[in-house]
């Protein structure tokens, strides 16, 4: 394991025998477990959790209070909201050993945004440059380039990659991009 000698780490951050790329900055209060992997200029802010085996890619913002767990693999470019919750198990109990076969992975997939205090149950992936607005509850895979928001998170339009709502004809007003919609939501034309 090993930490990029241009990593900067606060001194009030636990940081194990883990992997952390170049550039990265660990704020305050920040424990990174050994035998995680965290990208190349990532942002890890105060209070954030990054337990063995959890993967973060490059160029990551995970803001404060938030807790990944092992099976939690964030792509490259994924913005994490202050508070937002990551589950680890679908049926947890106190007072008994949790078979390892009932965590599940949750994949987060490049560009995607999380929006503060939403919660991800285990299981499911969020497709690339999704954005699921604050406080939405996601029990289901969300598709590329889906918006979602609720209680629980429902479909409410599509984004692009630069995250502004995307027109009905499928292209950004603000960026000029164009997508088309397949099997699995859209992808850019």
């Amino acid at each position: 394991m090993a930490i990029d000698p241009s990593v900067q780490i606060h001194k009030c951050a636990l940081v194990e025998d883990c992997d952390i790329g170049e550039g990265t900055r660990v704020w305050a209060f920040t424990h990174v477990m050994r035998k995680a992997r965290v990208g190349a200029r990532c942002n890890l802010g105060e209070g954030v959790f990054v337990e063995e085996g959890a993967v973060i890619g490059n160029d990551c913002t995970i803001k404060n209070g938030v807790a990944l767990w092992d099976g939690v693999r964030l792509g490259n470019k994924v913005f994490v909201g202050p508070n937002a919750v990551f589950t680890n198990v679908l049926r947890p109990r106190a007072g008994r050993r949790t078979p390892k076969s009932h965590f599940l992975p949750t994949v987060v997939e490049d560009g995607a945004t999380i929006g503060a205090n939403a919660t991800i149950l285990c299981g499911v992936t969020i497709g690339s440059y999704a954005f699921v607005a604050l406080g939405s509850v996601v029990l289901r895979n969300v598709p590329p380039y889906s918006l979602v928001g609720g209680n629980p998170a429902r479909f409410s339009g599509w984004v692009c990659q630069c995250a502004s709502r995307l027109e009905q004809n499928l292209a950004c007003a603000e960026c000029g991009l164009r997508y088309q919609e397949s099997d699995n939501g859209l992808v850019r034309i």
